[in-house]
């Protein structure tokens, strides 16, 4: 929005929401943006201190920068890759990361890292600087940004890990995790859980170790020794992700997630999974004899896009609809490779790396 040319600031925001305030009926998204701005009026009427208006102030603005930066790309497929800022250049796992990135690149893809050293640097040299996003936070010990993304627009400086990570998830189509510290492990039980209560779209994870490595299979050990033999994840949790010290099993484990699922969404209760080719009637069929234990009521049903989608841009995709429990997430990732495994993705829909 352009600034009012006077010269008090007060007078100059002033001008600029009153001009806001006069578009918003005629706004694709006016509804959302009186929400926001009444919600800051509320807030404003609070009795709320400095910090809590010094944290709301830089959040918005960390915001702000990702969303102008991510949006020309919203079309492409990105995969976030995560692992230690401390694996130097000449190790197995740091040729392994960057030959993932180049790999996932040449498919059309693009790459997200927190611009660090390590196997974040990696990522961004394997990708190229054209395919590369760097996701920045300053840290006492960690100075600046890996040369590989350094000065680039795709460069997003954030204040907070909380907003970072938001973006980190809210823009990544599959999730790529490779040996690291607690960092690591953090971003691999937060995306783990997101996925698990539904609270993040279902996207491809992947936990990729050098060739002949232990460290996710030592991980996946304690899982299953320490959490599932105790009855505090489902059997089915596992399902959520994928180990392997091979490119090609982890590249196509990408790939094959979108063969012919595409993304989905609520709509109410019911959930609307768009597919990039139609089914036939019997493999619905089949579909619903084998997951019928995840539907709440009904069946599993083709559909045409719902009046709700129409600002989605639905058109164009094939719709299955059902009444998931939203409960075994686990379940519903067997779901999506179970339907990978039919139909043929059209000609026009042979990418996986576009949204």
């Amino acid at each position: 929005m352009a600034s009012s040319l006077s010269s008090n600031p007060s007078e100059s925001l002033h001008a600029d929401v009153l001009r806001l305030l006069d578009r918003l009926p005629n706004s694709q998204h006016g509804e959302l943006i009186q929400l926001v701005l009444a919600t800051i009026v509320r807030m404003a009427e609070s009795d709320i201190d400095r910090l809590d208006w010094k944290i709301c102030a830089a959040s918005l603005q960390d915001m702000e920068r990702a969303f102008k930066t991510f949006y020309p790309y919203r079309h492409v497929r990105k995969i976030a890759i995560f692992g230690s800022a401390r694996i130097m250049p000449d190790t197995p796992e740091y040729a392994l990361a960057a030959e993932f990135a180049h790999r996932v690149t040449q498919d059309g893809f693009m790459v997200i890292t927190g611009a660090g050293g390590g196997i974040m640097q990696a990522g961004n040299e394997g990708a190229g600087r054209e395919k590369s996003f760097g996701l920045n936070i300053q840290l006492p010990f960690e100075q600046g940004a890996n040369p590989f993304i350094e000065g680039d627009p795709k460069l997003v400086p954030f204040k907070y890990f909380f907003t970072r990570k938001l973006f980190f998830l809210r823009e990544s189509d599959a999730l790529a995790l490779f040996p690291g510290g607690f960092g690591t492990q953090d971003e691999a039980f937060e995306c783990i859980t997101l996925t698990q209560t539904g609270k993040s779209s279902p996207v491809p994870l992947v936990l990729i170790d050098k060739p002949g490595g232990n460290y996710w299979h030592d991980w996946h050990d304690y899982i299953q020794k320490q959490l599932l033999k105790r009855g505090l994840i489902s059997a089915d949790d596992p399902s959520l992700y994928t180990i392997t010290d091979r490119l090609d099993v982890a590249c196509e484990a990408i790939a094959n997630f979108y063969r012919v699922f595409h993304s989905c969404r609520y709509f109410g209760n019911r959930l609307v999974i768009r597919l990039n080719s139609e089914l036939s009637d019997a493999d619905v069929e089949q579909l619903n004899e084998n997951f019928n234990d995840i539907l709440v009521k009904g069946r599993i049903e083709k559909s045409q896009p719902l009046p709700q989608e129409k600002q989605d841009m639905a058109d164009g995709y094939s719709h299955l609809v059902m009444y998931f429990n939203q409960r075994d997430l686990g379940r519903l990732y067997q779901f999506i490779a179970a339907l990978n495994q039919f139909g043929a993705p059209t000609e026009e829909r042979t990418h996986p790396e576009r949204k």
